[in-house]
């Protein structure tokens, strides 16, 4: 099986090919840190896979895109974890997001992700078979008022990654979205800067994992988060906009 990982150099990305890494599996790892990339190419090899790795900017699609076809051609993937983003919120004192930030983040959790999709899946559609799982947030799903761009590109995310799998099922291949809450890093964290419903990272990969092997639509967790996008959706408008403008921001 090949499997392309995004961010693998990221705490996700790199949890994800440490729990795929078996005998008989290729892993094509991208990430920004080149020896965060080694290290874990190593620790994949070392449990039997085959790994390969690439410091890739994807704020050069193109590039991006060229690349992702040339490694196709020459061993096609089986699955892709699209798990590259960019996080941020509003800087204190600022009146409204920077338009920059807001261009940055759009392209970075939206449009790059999705091109990489719908290009892999159409690859993957001509052959009749493939797995792809999209990672977002579950932020995606609330108007957070210090980090719109973010929250909205992973609205655009979401509502994209269902599309992709409706349009992708009849051709064999499957599409899911996860959309998690807080992850934790492996080191333990200050007790002060600890996040609601942090999930360890590993069990939070093993979630994606499994979500994209059966082929669900989507994954949102922790559970809880269900919940919260629940009343999101039927609380009255300004009952919840005073709920969403008194969140502190992460």
């Amino acid at each position: 099986m090949h499997i392309l990982i995004t961010g693998a150099s990221g705490n996700v990305g790199g949890a994800l090919a440490r729990q795929l890494a078996a005998p008989g599996v290729s892993l094509s790892l991208w990430g920004r840190d080149e020896a965060r990339l080694s290290e874990i190419a190593a620790a994949c090899e070392a449990r039997g896979a085959t790994a390969t790795w690439q410091a890739v900017d994807l704020a050069n699609l193109d590039a991006a895109l060229a690349l992702l076809s040339d490694l196709d051609d020459l061993q096609p993937f089986d699955m892709a974890l699209l798990v590259a983003g960019l996080g941020g919120t509003q800087a204190p004192g600022d009146l409204v997001e920077d338009a920059a930030q807001v261009a940055r983040q759009c392209h970075l959790n939206l449009t790059v992700p999705a091109a990489m999709a719908a290009h892999l899946g159409a690859r993957m559609g001509k052959r009749g078979r493939g797995k792809i799982g999209i990672i977002g947030s579950a932020a995606g799903f609330h108007a957070l008022p210090f980090a719109p761009s973010y929250a909205g590109s992973k609205a655009g995310l979401a509502r994209f990654a269902d599309a992709l799998r409706l349009a992708a099922r009849r051709h064999g291949v499957t599409i899911t979205l996860a959309a998690p809450g807080f992850i934790a890093a492996p080191a333990p964290r200050d007790n002060n800067s600890a996040r609601p419903f942090e999930m360890p990272v590993e069990k939070a990969a093993t979630a994606i994992i499994a979500a994209v092997m059966h082929g669900r639509a989507r994954i949102v967790f922790p559970k809880r988060f269900i919940a919260l996008r629940w009343l999101d959706q039927v609380l009255p408008r300004p009952l919840r906009d005073r709920l969403l403008l008194a969140l502190p921001a992460p």
